[in-house]
């Protein structure tokens, strides 16, 4: 499977997840949620990589990297709804 297709078929998946572990109105496109999980995959990974909980990898689809990946995109997800409520 290509590189970037890896990481849209895991931005799809944990934009999903995150979305539905915290409810509430939010853009709920398909490109919006896979961009939203993308980013929580990036972020995730730098968090998890700096506690030592390892990384979000590429190639290899397994639950750590979801895990990782969903936990980022809900801290995303937090921040663009503090965000907009700040405005």
């Amino acid at each position: 499977m290509p590189l970037w297709l890896y990481w849209v078929l895991l931005g799809l998946i944990a934009g999903s997840l995150a979305k539905f572990l915290v409810p509430g109105r939010d853009p709920s496109g398909c490109i919006v949620t896979v961009v939203l999980g993308i980013l929580g995959a990036f972020i995730g990974g730098l968090i998890g990589s700096a506690l030592g909980w390892g990384h979000v990898s590429a190639g290899d689809f397994d639950l750590r990297s979801l895990g990782i990946a969903t936990l980022g995109s809900i801290i995303v997800l937090l921040v663009g709804r503090l965000l907009r409520r700040l405005r």
